[in-house]
């Protein structure tokens, strides 16, 4: 639908940017963090959205960028948090250290951010350990195989083994076939692969 929109900032009130598109003011719920790497109002600003809709409600989320929004995305899939509560999560703790917690599994760190509990920092903990830093797009996604990652963490992987396994599965491959032979021998390779962990 969206992936972002352009314009000058007209406002920035807690956790709410105001922004101006042709005409347009668009009302975005946004995490503090995010807020903060953004121009100050007045100037021009580019947010990456995503647009929650419901029969009663319809909300426009805002990132600075794409890593964040895929940060959000994941946290949506923890039991127990909504929208909402993934902003307050990510408006309370930078990227870096949202992803260094998750990969250490440290709960205290977790806990430390405004309204996040023991269970939920150790549900979180649980769900998104080893997916949340190659999640986010290709700037973030370390592998050549942006696209075969995806679709594996589609079908449930782990996004790092998933890279894993086509590296592995290029190695045993001729350098002189086509690019999209190459990239349909990887998927099944990586497919049996993780099939079988």
């Amino acid at each position: 639908m969206f992936n972002s929109l352009q314009g000058i900032i007209s406002e920035k009130l807690g956790d709410t940017l105001r922004l101006i598109t042709g005409g347009i003011e668009w009302d975005i719920v946004m995490p503090a963090t995010d807020m903060r790497q953004l121009p100050p109002a007045g100037e021009s600003g580019r947010v990456f959205t995503w647009l929650y809709h419901k029969e009663t409600e319809m909300r426009l989320f805002g990132f600075a960028d794409e890593r964040r929004r895929g940060a959000f995305l994941e946290l949506l899939k923890v039991e127990g948090i909504g929208p909402r509560g993934a902003v307050k999560i990510l408006g309370g703790i930078s990227q870096e250290e949202l992803e260094a917690a998750l990969e250490r599994e440290d709960v205290a760190r977790l806990e430390a951010v405004p309204g996040l509990g023991k269970k939920t920092a150790q549900k979180m903990i649980l769900a998104l350990k080893g997916k949340l830093a190659l999640s986010a797009g290709p700037s973030r996604t370390a592998s050549p195989y942006g696209e075969l990652v995806e679709a594996l963490a589609g079908m449930g992987y782990d996004r790092r083994a998933a890279a894993e396994a086509l590296a592995a599965g290029e190695a045993g491959l001729s350098p002189h076939i086509n690019s999209q032979e190459k990239e349909k021998l990887l998927f099944k390779y990586a497919i049996v692969r993780l099939s079988s962990q």
